[in-house]
Formats: structure tokens, sequence, C-alpha cells
């Protein structure tokens, strides 16, 4: 009998301040965690020397614990800056990898600084129009919830032309 069977099943795993599915595999359970996309998830377990398809729930505390330290400095264990979701930050021009709350965070400041700056995507933002170029003739009708028709020319009904 293999060695993880003996282990018990933990229904939940705590990695990056998030609870992960224990039933999950390993690289599926990852991409849970806000800012880790499955190429990311896949970088994880191989700088780890992990099994992907290891079970979340099998997963000991030093495999946990070494899981969460990649994931916090992802750049020290030698994952590639063009990985990372965050190149060359305006702050301090550093290559950074977030997650969760602090990416949440970051997009929100970029967000109101583009508004503030009234630059072009900033000014698309703040009339909720769509920011990256897509059509708006026949998409994003919507008024703040309310669906929005076709609008007729005056003096034209339905059924007339």
């Amino acid at each position: 009998m293999p060695e993880e069977q003996k282990q018990e099943l933990k229904y939940f795993v705590r990695i990056a301040n998030t609870d992960l599915d224990g039933n999950k595999l390993l690289h599926n359970a990852l991409t849970k965690i806000k800012g880790i996309s499955f190429m990311f998830s896949n970088a994880i377990c191989n700088v780890a020397k992990i099994q992907k398809a290891k079970k979340t729930g099998y997963l000991t505390e030093e495999e946990a614990a070494k899981i969460d330290d990649i994931i916090k400095e992802p750049a020290k264990f030698g994952i590639p800056s063009w990985f990372f979701n965050r190149k060359k930050d305006p702050e301090d021009g550093a290559d950074k990898h977030l997650i969760g709350s602090a990416l949440t965070f970051t997009q929100d400041n970029d967000i109101k600084m583009m508004k503030k700056i009234k630059s072009y995507k900033g000014v698309r933002h703040s009339l909720g129009l769509p920011v990256r170029g897509q059509r708006t003739r026949s998409n994003f009708r919507k008024n703040k919830g309310k669906v929005l028709g076709v609008k007729r020319k005056e003096g034209t009904r339905a059924g007339r032309v």
C-alpha cells in the first residue's frame, strides 16, 4: 500500500490564505487561488518536485509550506519572470507575482490611476464602456442594470418602415 494511502485525507488544505479542496488534484486545486493560472500551477509543482496528479489532501505539512514559499517568492526558486502577472511595476520597477487580495487591490489602484490621468482606458472605465476595443453597436447595451432596446427614429412605428 503506498504511503499516501496510509496518510489520512484532509478535506481542506490552507495554502496562500486560501482553503483548497483536498479531493482535487494538486495542479487543479492551486488554480483556485486568485492569481495562479494552470501554467503557474504547473511550474510550482515542477519546482517543488511534487506530483501534479497527487491529491491535495495528501500533502504533508512540509510540502504545503514549500508550495506557500514558492508562491510568495517565485523568482527565488527559479521561476522565470515572464510567468509573473506584474512585470516592471510602475512604483518600484520590479517583477512581481501578485495573488489574492493584493492582486485585486493593485488592479483597482491601476484603474483609479487611469481614471485620474484621464487616459483613454480610464475614460472608458469611468463611462462603463468596453475598454479593449470591442464593438458597441450590438453589445454592451445595458445601462446600469436596465436592458436597452434599439432606439427608433421618431415618426416610425413597429410594422411601418
